[in-house]
């Protein structure tokens, strides 16, 4: 018997009166969900963790597992994985708050456990058509399949998709001094547009008394984007060109198996190697760039854990896991004919990464579950080329978790942990996006930002399948990564860097609300808003601010109501209006993007056939990005002039086929 046989046996033996709570298939079958994404998302007070794209595998966890195990693939998201579920192949979903035994939460305070129903096979292919309301159109097709001979499955899936870059609009520019004069305006016409090439395949089947899932897959993305910006005063016309190619290849491994007793191993290995070519062209009068990235990377995975359930009411785990990663990076910027340094153009950086861990979950009583660990990371990182630097790094990373589960409606959860964020190898290289606004240095003499987080999360459930959950974070944060002037007589740059300590505070309020009371039967609406402060001292005026690029507040809201008479359901998702700002050298930079609004409806005239019919953007949502520009550091330099961008993007109808087999 494999572990994650054992570890779905052992939470569907936990009665839902403990932190675990089970929604069988007949919990969603009114809502009519075509795949296990579209059962996650009604699932009540869950909000979809698809994971951090970042190296190394326990750190790029997301929050669903599927038989009780981690999908073993990096590369494919969680999201996309889910699709491929069909909704009929669920038995039941369990939610776990605040740990059970022998569950690897994944550092998760809660995670959904998908449990499958055994054998069958299918197929699927669905076909799509975006028509975006200033003509242009794309196309999408998929295909999907499963199939299980004795006690061995067999999963692949094709993608070839045609996508537009919803961030990229037509609209006003406008240069204003600090005074309101107009100095300069004109008119954008920018649009971006991508091709998503992806092949995945696995397959799973006993091996040596445990199982065996071996999983690969490949991806391809090719970007371009083009920017034209007729000024009316004074006339001049600027174009950019971009195209962004990025590939991707994986294959990686997972095994477990039971130990004997009640032990179980789980084994990963995973290698991954990526590639991307960048080059950006602008051109306005007397000003002529060109910007080149060539990059590769690798990541090499291996990653073992020991479960051992001491009784019925404790389990330890304890393992490690390793990491080995490059990337190589070569730039060159010219601007009119003549070469220009930027620092950290050309680098080959080396990490060399392992983590020790242990953690115990002991449910000290009926309603009180503990949860403790220690993690100790080490690492060092190398650079080469135009750098040269080399960084060691020891961190402990202990983590407790109190769930209080007074009766059946309430739960209270309290974490306190020590949390290490790693280092964006992005960060290691220059780079521009777009060339127009500016090229930005790389730094490879970074330090990893840690924080110390304290949260607390109260979940009440009422009515049936009703759920309300507030959740306080507060963060103690050092080394905060942000952005740094680099101080050159070649020129002067903008590039990551520590800029020292801060604090971050959230206050999150989840609702997931059945709206059968409310006259609308069969209908489920969720929706979560954040609010966000942060505090950190600017590297460049010595004044306090908030933290680069975190938004002072989101929310988001989605309804979704199943019409089983008419073989029907539809709905709206709506995400929340937002802003950012990044704090530059020279520059204060600041998107605002209005809320964004989606309306669909699905008919599935047979159980094998869906049609769905969405109108994306439905308010045409405005992008605003406004540039505020100093001639040099803005502590010495009073504010020039302020560059603003208004965007308005259309809407888009999309159309889907979906077609299942056996």
């Amino acid at each position: 018997m494999s572990a994650g046989v054992i570890l779905a046996a052992a939470v569907a033996t936990v009665a839902p009166s403990t932190a675990v709570t089970p929604y069988p298939a007949a919990f969603f079958a009114a809502k009519q969900p075509n795949t296990a994404l579209d059962m996650v998302k009604l699932l009540p007070g869950f909000t979809l963790d698809t994971g951090d794209q970042v190296r190394g595998f326990a750190s790029s966890a997301g929050n669903v597992l599927i038989d009780g195990a981690r999908p073993a693939s990096k590369e494919d998201p969680l999201d996309e994985i889910l699709k491929r579920i069909p909704a009929t192949s669920v038995l039941r979903i369990d939610v776990i708050r605040g740990g059970a035994p022998g569950v690897d939460m994944h550092g998760k305070t809660v995670l959904a456990n998908i449990i499958r129903r055994q054998g069958g096979q299918s197929l699927i292919v669905s076909a799509s058509e975006t028509a975006v309301q200033d003509g242009r159109l794309y196309w999408g097709v998929r295909i999907e399949g499963s199939k299980t001979a004795g006690p061995t499955t067999w999963e692949g899936s094709l993608l070839a998709a045609q996508g537009y870059d919803d961030g990229s609009a037509n609209g006003t520019r406008v240069q204003v001094t600090p005074t309101g004069a107009l100095q300069e305006n004109a008119q954008e016409l920018s649009s971006g547009a991508a091709y998503n090439w992806k092949a995945t395949g696995a397959v799973e089947t006993p091996v040596m008394g445990g199982k065996l899932r071996l999983n690969a897959s490949l991806f391809i993305n090719p970007y371009s984007y083009s920017q034209g910006d007729q000024g009316a005063q004074p006339p001049t016309v600027d174009l950019e060109r971009d195209h962004d190619k990025q590939s991707t290849a994986e294959v990686g491994a997972r095994y477990d198996r039971a130990l004997g007793g009640r032990a179980s191993l789980e084994s990963f290995v995973l290698q991954q190697f990526g590639e991307r070519r960048y080059i950006a062209n602008y051109a306005a009068p007397g000003d002529v760039e060109h910007f080149r990235l060539a990059k590769e990377t690798s990541e090499s995975i291996v990653r073992t854990t020991v479960t051992i359930e001491a009784t019925p009411a404790l389990s330890v785990e304890t393992g490690g896991e390793g990491d080995f990663n490059w990337l190589l990076a070569h730039t060159t910027y010219i601007v009119n004919g003549q070469p220009t340094a930027v620092p950290a153009a050309n680098v080959r950086v080396t990490e060399l990464r392992g983590e020790a861990f242990g953690i115990a979950t002991w449910k000290a009583t009926r309603t009180i579950t503990l949860l403790g660990g220690l993690r100790l990371e080490a690492s060092r990182i190398n650079s080469t080329g135009d750098v040269v630097s080399g960084q060691q790094f020891v961190f402990p990373k202990p983590r407790l978790l109190v769930t209080w589960s007074p009766d059946d409606a309430d739960q209270i959860r309290l974490r306190i942990e020590r949390e290490v964020g790693q280092l964006n190898f992005d960060d290691f290289t220059a780079g521009s996006a777009p060339v127009s606004q500016g090229v930005h240095a790389g730094n490879p003499n970074l330090t990893p930002q840690q924080d110390w987080v304290v949260e607390a999360a109260y979940d009440r459930r009422f009515w049936k399948g009703a759920q309300i959950t507030a959740t306080l974070r507060h963060y103690e944060i050092t080394d905060v990564i942000d952005r740094k002037p680099i101080l050159d007589p070649a020129g002067d740059y903008d590039a990551p860097g520590n800029i020292g300590s801060g604090t971050k505070d959230e206050a999150v309020l989840a609702l997931t609300l059945p709206t059968d009371r409310l006259g609308l039967k069969n209908g489920t609406l969720t929706g979560q808003g954040t609010i966000r402060q942060s505090h950190v001292i600017d590297p460049t005026t010595l004044q306090p601010r908030s933290i680069s690029g975190l938004h002072p507040s989101d929310w988001e809201a989605h309804f979704t109501q199943g019409l089983p008479r008419w073989k029907s359901k539809w709905g709206f998702d709506v995400f929340g209006q937002w802003s950012e700002t990044y704090y530059r050298f020279n520059e204060v930079d600041t998107d605002k993007l209005k809320t964004y609004v989606v309306l669909f409806g699905e008919y599935q005239p047979r159980p094998d056939l869906t049609l769905r019919l969405e109108i994306d953007n439905l308010g045409a949502r405005a992008f605003r990005h406004v540039r505020e520009i100093s001639n040099g550091l803005r502590s010495s330099f009073p504010l020039a002039y302020t560059d603003i961008r208004d965007l308005h993007g259309g809407r888009a109808y999309y159309f889907r086929v979906r077609k299942s087999f056996g």
